[in-house]
């Protein structure tokens, strides 16, 4: 008997890891939201079953890329509770990212946000502490991490190749003209908000900017920003330019975000002693000395981070924690930053990070 119960629970076990893993949406309010809906829907890894979305444009919107299997809901809870996805993609505002875990988390459903993890670092810890309750995975869709360029050159610098990097100067951002009708209409309105968004372009592109500090030179010990408002008949409530310096021991990052940028402008650099490294898109080039600069192999990453959806399932599957650029602990610290920006903005004055909470 009890070798029967043991097959009984085998079979039901094999039986549920090969269930194909689902995913459904809350909100439909960030301008990404439209590319990653149509991969979504092509998406091998997972299966789109249900979105949450209470403005009826954006949800005739989703309906014109979605197949009519897709259910559609008013109320997220009710989807959750319905529908029962392995996962839940959350496209809200960001002061609204706890509340996705928040309804998710009781019910063992694993998040995906649109970067950035939270408005705040306040809100940042308690969806990390929610998730750690629940035991369920929280991954920040940050595009990079998905991008192989960011891979080629982290293993060009940790080969020792060009020297210990001592500094970082990244420059994001774009013109700032952001669509007034349709379906970004919602998103540039709370993009411009400074609870809803968290700031303006430094919440935008400075969450990236941090990021990749953190990637390639660790933790700062410091931050201070300073902030441009160039254009307040467009941005009344919010600065559309951040300089950002983050200092280390031995090292310095000059992060510039904006959205006032013309057509093909930004860079990102990492300079060492004895050479430096250059990206342009997926294109990255190396130079030591005065030596030819050489462009780096960028090997294809595996398909299971090919994307936040295709990496969520694969952790899911294989009982395997989120890690890496999108995971709480980096994530965590970029909301940290921004925080300390936001501070040094309206002291004026260097702010000390402290250690990781």
């Amino acid at each position: 008997m009890r070798t029967l119960s043991l097959l009984v629970s085998l079979f039901f076990g094999l039986a549920l890891a090969a269930q194909e893993p689902t995913v459904a949406l809350i909100g439909l309010r960030h301008s990404h939201t439209w590319g990653h809906l149509e991969a979504m829907v092509k998406s091998p890894q997972a299966k789109l079953v249900a979105i949450a979305e209470t403005d009826a444009e954006l949800v005739a919107e989703a309906k014109k890329v979605t197949p009519p299997e897709v259910k559609y809901y008013s109320d997220a809870k009710k989807m959750l509770d319905e529908v029962k996805p392995t996962m839940a993609w959350a496209f809200l505002e960001n002061n609204r990212h706890l509340e996705a875990v928040e309804l998710c988390g009781p019910r063992k459903v694993h998040v995906i946000y649109e970067k950035p993890l939270a408005a705040s670092a306040a809100d940042a810890y308690k969806i990390r502490d929610l998730a750690r309750k629940y035991g369920i995975q929280v991954l920040t869709n940050f595009s990079p991490a998905f991008s192989p360029a960011y891979y080629a050159v982290k293993a060009k610098i940790d080969s020792g190749a060009i020297g210990k990097p001592w500094r970082l100067r990244v420059t994001t951002g774009h013109g700032g003209v952001f669509p007034k009708s349709g379906r970004n209409k919602m998103f540039h309105e709370w993009l411009i908000d400074p609870v809803k968004n968290g700031a303006g372009a430094l919440m935008d592109f400075g969450c990236y900017n941090a990021l990749y500090s953190l990637y390639y030179l660790g933790r700062p010990e410091t931050v201070y920003a300073y902030a441009l408002h160039l254009r307040p008949g467009d941005f009344p409530q919010v600065e559309d330019g951040v300089t950002m310096v983050l200092g280390y021991k031995d090292a310095v990052s000059i992060l510039e975000q904006s959205w006032d940028l013309p057509p093909n402008s930004g860079g990102f650099e990492i300079v060492s002693y004895e050479g430096l490294i250059r990206m342009e898109g997926s294109k990255v080039e190396a130079r030591k000395g005065r030596e030819a600069a050489v462009v780096l192999e960028v090997a294809p990453l595996p398909a299971e981070r090919s994307g936040p959806v295709a990496y969520m399932a694969w952790c899911v599957k294989n009982g395997k924690a989120v890690e890496g650029l999108v995971s709480l602990d980096y994530t965590v610290a970029v909301n940290e930053i921004i925080d300390a920006a936001k501070q040094s903005i309206k002291t004026g004055k260097v702010v000390r990070l402290g250690a990781a909470r």
